[in-house]
């Protein structure tokens, strides 16, 4: 008899170790793909910033040089 209660806390023992295991892989899984996404999205969050940037600079240029050709010259 104490040998089944042996076996049958063996086994339980087990089968928690094992699930703590899939819950702790899963848990690295998950950390993983957020560290991918946010090394995916980081470098064209960065390029689109820069490129509103660089639209709003040309905006600014295209506006002086309306302006400079139409105010009255000295």
């Amino acid at each position: 008899m104490a040998n089944e209660t042996n076996e049958l806390s063996n086994a339980l023992n087990n089968l928690l170790d094992t699930a703590s295991k899939l819950v702790q892989q899963s848990a690295d899984l998950l950390g993983s793909g957020v560290k991918v996404v946010v090394g995916i999205v980081e470098p064209l969050g960065k390029t689109a910033i820069d490129l509103v940037g660089s639209a709003a600079n040309t905006a600014g240029q295209v506006l002086q040089n309306v302006t400079s050709a139409i105010a009255p010259k000295k």
